[in-house]
């Protein structure tokens, strides 16, 4: 089973002890969007993404990221009888992507598919699973860019991502303490923190405040870089509820945590993406049947705008969520359909924006975003193509 295949089991399982949703946004809750302004359109240009070494095969997209001038594109290669290998692209101006090497150690490396990058300072380190063992659990590897550009595969003990206390490893980010990745173990959220080398990730299991405790059962989706160190962010199942909280998660060094739980209603509500605007976080998860942002205020987290709905089959969830200047955009997959939106108010308000491949949703098909100045990239893989374009405009 996939690391995000993991994500959406328990996401659809927490959907139905919830009783699947609770409807709309209730009128005249504030930050309330009506979906009544048609999808906007920009003029998606297409990208070349050139094949990677290693044979024939469908290219696999899952996540993207830039940063001081460098754009990173990660996914693998699918080839004919089923096997897959690690694959990224790079580019200098977001236009012209060339094939980063891959270089692998492991036996599960070498068939590794990165799904989550990060960067800091133009180099990218990432995380890459493959399903395998006994057991059929994902068997995670992070891997670090080299001084020749190469991505390299970071050794580590099984039980550092694996063990018997493992259920999932989540999101990379990136900051200036170095790099930090979410997740989850037995004991509730968890973090991996790594100094700017990336070459040793460090767990933090059953950290106060962070895990699980009599308040209730936590789980981390995601975590962004701030002034003060890092915010992470989630849900928490209160003790003798079925409906998660929001939550939100700080620390100055990845290691120590303070929980935030935002007020929550009798819907299901979660955090599962969160990004800077102008830096004021904001997020973006789940409320009931639609998805709703949240922002950090002075006073603090305020509840945003919502948008989209449930197709009443599938799994909810926030695929990406970046933004650029005031432009905040969120992918999102409602159960049936991937869709795009864009906010320019933090969140509270929402508008549709039409993509240029459409992908329903299911096992290994994904959209993700990259926004710098301007311009932004959207990645999709539809289960049997993926791609790349780019559009910018005042309009998005």
């Amino acid at each position: 089973m996939s690391v995000r295949r993991v994500i959406a089991v328990f996401g659809l399982f927490a959907l139905l002890l919830a009783g699947g949703c609770d409807g709309p946004t209730a009128p005249g809750r504030a930050g309330a969007t009506p979906a009544i302004a048609p999808a906007l359109r920009p003029g998606w240009q297409p990208l070349a993404l050139p094949a990677p070494p290693g044979g024939a095969g469908r290219l696999l997209v899952r996540d993207a990221t830039s940063c001081a001038g460098r754009w990173f594109l990660v996914g693998g290669v699918l080839d004919a009888q089923g096997g897959t290998r690690p694959a990224a692209w790079t580019s200098v101006d977001g236009t012209t992507w060339t094939v980063q090497p891959v270089r692998a150690d492991s036996f599960y490396g070498r068939q590794n598919v990165f799904l989550s990058v990060a960067c800091r300072d133009g180099k990218a380190a990432l995380i890459g699973a493959k399903v395998g063992g006994a057991h059929g659990n994902p068997r995670v590897s992070t891997w670090r860019q080299v001084a020749d550009g190469a991505l390299v595969e970071v050794q580590a003990s099984f039980e550092t991502y694996g063990g018997p206390t493992a259920v999932n490893v989540s999101r990379l980010t990136a900051g200036a303490p170095g790099w930090l990745i979410v997740g989850n173990r037995s004991a509730g959220a968890a973090s991996w923190v790594s100094a700017p080398a990336a070459a040793e990730f460090a767990l933090v299991e059953g950290a106060p405040e962070l895990a699980s405790d009599p308040a209730g059962v936590t789980w981390a989706f995601d975590a962004v870089a701030t002034s003060s160190g890092w915010l992470a962010v989630g849900g928490l199942l209160p003790a003798g509820r079925i409906d998660r909280d929001p939550a939100v998660w700080s620390s100055p060094d990845g290691r120590s945590w303070r929980r935030t739980v935002l007020p929550g209603g009798s819907e299901y509500e979660e955090l599962q993406r969160v990004t800077l605007v102008g830096g004021v976080p904001v997020a973006v998860g789940l409320r009931g049947a639609t998805f709703g942002a949240w922002r950090q205020e002075a006073g603090g987290w305020v509840a945003g705008g919502t948008f989209g709905r449930w197709a009443g089959a599938g799994v909810q969830a926030v695929a990406s969520l970046v933004s650029s200047g005031d432009r905040l955009f969120a992918a999102v997959t409602d159960g049936a359909r991937h869709s795009v939106w864009v906010s320019t108010d933090l969140g509270g308000s929402w508008r549709e924006v039409a993509m240029p491949l459409g992908v329903s949703a299911g096992v290994d098909r994904d959209v993700t975003l990259v926004a710098v100045g301007d311009r932004w990239w959207l990645a999709a893989d539809d289960g049997s193509r993926a791609g790349l374009w780019w559009a910018s405009g005042p309009g998005v």
